[in-house]
């Protein structure tokens, strides 16, 4: 054969191959656990076992009442304790032992079970404090003022044996309600937010996990422009309340900052996400939002969610949403936590091959065996395979 010739087959073999030929094994996918969808967005951290639960008061009661809301729902569990630290003057930030006993010796009753603390970054958090003092108490806290009583809260949470606490922080930032919010001046926020997380990790014994939750949507300020960073944000959550702008569901998916952008950016972060406050509110007694929300949240297994469940948000407790109330109790009635898979039973061994007999090359899966000219083959030494749903090439 002559050196021309050979050219021209290897030439017209290399289009064939780079543009239609494809491999026995395909081109890897982008796992659950990890790596880019096919828009470039990795996919979240895995969530082996979500939590829910229900905020259903700060005190005692709250406690009391997770029993009798785990009968209303036919056994199924809350393994989320949920809990907020008045925000009126720094002693109740700091957490008294008194407050906090009954929700630590609550979680402590069961391994799997989870304790979520709302906490306060500044005193009078909701004293409709102007954006002037806003800002002036936000760049103290920068300056290291008020580690203190973040420390105080810390050593407390650690004595009490829940030193693995859910410390949702400075809560719904980027909206107009809090005096811990972050509009009237975002770099020193976000400074704040870092000594706060400094002062309570420095604390000995403790496991603390920190929960940055924005209100859905943009508000005030995009909340992307508060987010602190990755080193000092481990949980990635989102207060959803059925409100406008989001009339419907989907448009509180898609709206910006959204539901949407709220799964991609934490995705993003290489952070799990939570609900730590969701439920009815200006839309009324809403099934629909109910059931989209329930569903959301079964498809993309945050870390741990709380219904808010006093009027006008509540499914249990509020009787005013009896439509919504029978879509949350149908969905979630009776669930028990999914029990470990039984072993297989053992099957006959497959025949094994003969090991004198040579090997065949697998043809793979969508994949035509080419027809060619045997002296073709003969150059080549290899047969080959042509896959229309790749563009990789497969040669036994």
């Amino acid at each position: 054969m002559s050196y021309r010739f050979r050219r021209l087959i290897s030439t017209w073999l290399g289009v064939i191959m780079t543009g239609l030929l494809c491999s026995g094994s395909a081109l890897p996918m982008a796992s659950h656990a990890a790596g880019p969808d096919a828009r470039g967005i990795p996919e979240p951290p895995e969530v082996k076992s979500p939590a829910m639960g229900a905020y259903l008061d700060f005190g005692p009661e709250g406690v009391r009442r997770i029993a009798a809301m785990e009968k209303w729902l036919g056994g199924t569990e809350l393994r989320v304790g949920h809990s907020y630290l008045p925000g009126d003057v720094w002693s109740n930030i700091e957490g008294s032992p008194s407050f906090l006993k009954d929700w630590a010796d609550w979680k402590k009753a069961r391994a799997d079970r989870m304790f979520v603390l709302n906490v306060p970054m500044l005193e009078r958090t909701e004293g409709r404090v102007g954006d002037a003092d806003v800002r002036k108490e936000l760049r103290r806290g920068a300056l290291g003022e008020y580690d203190r009583h973040f420390r105080v809260l810390a050593e407390r949470l650690v004595s009490l044996g829940v030193p693995d606490t859910v410390v949702v922080l400075g809560w719904e930032m980027n909206g107009t309600t809090y005096t811990h919010r972050c509009a009237p001046d975002p770099r020193a926020w976000k400074a704040y937010w870092k000594r706060i997380v400094g002062a309570m990790r420095a604390v000995p014994g403790q496991k603390f996990r920190f929960d940055f939750a924005p209100n859905r949507g943009r508000d005030a300020i995009p909340w992307t422009d508060c987010y602190p960073g990755d080193d000092v944000v481990d949980i990635v959550g989102m207060d959803s309340y059925d409100q406008p702008p989001g009339r419907t569901f989907e448009e509180q998916v898609n709206e910006p900052y959204g539901l949407h952008h709220h799964v991609n950016f934490a995705a993003r972060h290489g952070k799990v996400i939570s609900y730590p406050e969701w439920g009815l509110f200006r839309n009324g007694d809403n099934p629909e939002y109910m059931r989209g929300m329930l569903k959301w949240i079964k498809d993309h297994r945050p870390l741990y969610n709380t219904v808010t469940d006093y009027c006008p948000h509540g499914v249990y407790q509020c009787r005013e949403n009896p439509r919504s109330s029978k879509v949350f109790r149908s969905m979630l009635y009776g669930q028990r936590p999914q029990a470990e898979p039984s072993v297989p039973p053992v099957t006959p061994a497959e025949p094994q091959p003969d090991p004198s007999a040579p090997a065949k090359p697998e043809t793979p899966a969508n994949c035509k065996t080419l027809t060619l000219s045997s002296w073709i083959e003969t150059v080549l030494g290899k047969k080959i395979c042509l896959r229309f749903s790749g563009w990789e090439r497969w040669l036994t």
